[in-house]
């Protein structure tokens, strides 16, 4: 596939790196640093071109006219869409992705449409990071929380502690466990690698556990693995931007919000937006404020500015002075790994919660849901069966005739509103919703073609 990116920051580069990697992929990455581009180039093999992406002869210099996809990542989102106008009006191109990240322009979708603005599909980071946010706080013990099929599945990575009822059993014991609760463990990490998860695996604390069952099942499953933690009630907030202000007004009507920013306009904006949660003007690093506000009596304290330091600070001050959980966005994924090894719960990328959301758009065959798991190492995808048993490598089959690339298994599957949880007699039938866990991202090729019809269907 013939893409175009255009920016390369965060969002940008690892959507490069992650598309870079497949070889059936050229990949072009446009922006006006040089230097961004020089350094993308040494570590991976694609093209670059210095420039204003939304420049009719920077885009035709890229190959837009011969382009499969342009996927416009600048921190404009008037540059993002006059980029997606101008390859559709002078090159044709097919599918126009754009970032945009006012919501006064998400307010009226009419406006994306080909005879309007013709961008092809929306993508909102600061929207996708709120609503991951969001899942977490509803499940207090996740360490993540992905949906599938509307939300109908869910995938839940948990850590496995010494009090958890499954802790030192095998897997094939989990349904005396959990009686009635059809569920699959898709993936169990131990000390950073992928083990083996067949039924005679015996989890061990600290494992981090993958699992998969339908949305009313979670709370249930999560029991076996470890105590499950106390309802949450009190949340604060540190940063007041456009992530803070969503996730506050979501969670407002079912917690008690404190939301603390240091810009005094900010903050007069978010207490007129907001019913009930409490808006605080000052520093979340301060330990003064924290200890007025009782931070030790809140249950989730999660950072989220702009500055990775300061939200790593403030969160480690947060967690020392009493809070039970806390949650910090960063957007250097060198600092991800490193920070959840000390005091800090969960640390979030946003670019990486991003990603799943522009891959879905991106792979061959009816993918529908793309998600990275553990910082991209493994993925996560909804893909949809279609045609017959003649046109189809996997409609018609049971699972253990499918042939399946290594690292790879087949979990659920959500036919209509019916969630079937994978075994090996399963047999998949066409508009099937299937989901797939690969702990190796470089047979996604091999998946994709396995959910491509053959000629013969049309």
């Amino acid at each position: 596939m013939n893409i175009i990116i255009l920016g390369a920051g965060q969002v940008g580069s690892s959507v490069a790196a992650e598309l870079a990697r497949e070889e059936s992929n050229e990949i072009t990455v446009i922006d006006i640093d040089q230097g961004i581009l020089s350094d993308l180039q040494d570590r991976l093999d694609l093209r670059t071109i210095c420039g204003n992406g939304s420049y009719p002869n920077i885009l035709e210099s890229a190959g837009a006219d011969d382009a499969d996809m342009l996927i416009a990542l600048t921190n404009s989102d008037e540059i993002n869409m006059i980029a997606c106008q101008i390859a559709s009006s002078l090159f044709n191109t097919p599918t126009k992705i754009a970032r945009i990240r006012s919501v006064e322009y998400l307010r009226y979708p009419g406006l994306f449409a080909q005879e309007s603005i013709p961008v092809d599909v929306m993508i909102s980071p600061e929207s996708l990071v709120t609503e991951y946010l969001y899942r977490l706080i509803e499940h207090p013990s996740a360490l993540q929380v992905l949906d599938f099929a509307d939300g109908k599945v869910q995938l839940v990575a948990v850590k496995a502690y010494d009090d958890g009822p499954l802790v030192g059993h095998a897997l094939k014991t989990m349904q005396q466990h959990v009686p009635g609760v059809d569920m699959r463990v898709a993936a169990i990490f131990r000390e950073g690698k992928s083990i083996s998860t067949s039924a005679d695996c015996v989890i061990k604390a600290d494992d981090e556990v993958f699992f998969l069952a339908a949305r009313e099942h979670i709370p249930a499953v999560i029991a076996e693995m470890r105590k499950l933690d106390k309802p949450i009630k009190r949340v604060m907030l540190a940063g007041g931007g456009s992530i803070g202000g969503q996730l506050a007004s979501m969670l407002e009507k079912d917690y008690q919000v404190k939301i603390i920013e240091t810009n005094p306009d900010r903050a007069r904006q978010l207490s007129g937006i907001l019913d009930s949660a409490i808006v605080l003007l000052g520093d979340a690093a301060n330990p003064d404020l924290l200890n007025e506000e009782n931070i030790e009596c809140m249950d989730v304290f999660c950072a989220l500015t702009n500055d990775d330091e300061a939200n790593i600070l403030s969160s480690m001050l947060a967690k020392r002075m009493g809070a039970r959980k806390v949650i910090s966005l960063i957007n250097r994924s060198a600092y991800v790994d490193l920070v959840e090894s000390g005091l800090i719960d969960i640390a979030i990328s946003p670019h990486q919660v991003t990603i799943g959301a522009l891959l879905a758009h991106i792979r061959r065959g009816d993918v529908v849901a793309v998600h990275a798991l553990r910082r991209g190492s493994a993925e996560a995808i909804e893909a949809i069966a279609h045609g017959d048993k003649d046109s189809s490598k996997v409609i018609g089959r049971r699972i253990e005739q499918i042939k399946l690339p290594a690292g790879t298994t087949i979990s659920a599957i959500v036919r209509g509103e019916q969630v079937i949880i994978a075994h090996h007699d399963t047999v998949i039938e066409a508009e099937d919703h299937v989901i797939l866990f690969l702990t190796d991202k470089k047979k996604i090729t091999d998946v994709e073609r396995l959910f491509q019809v053959g000629l013969t269907y049309f």
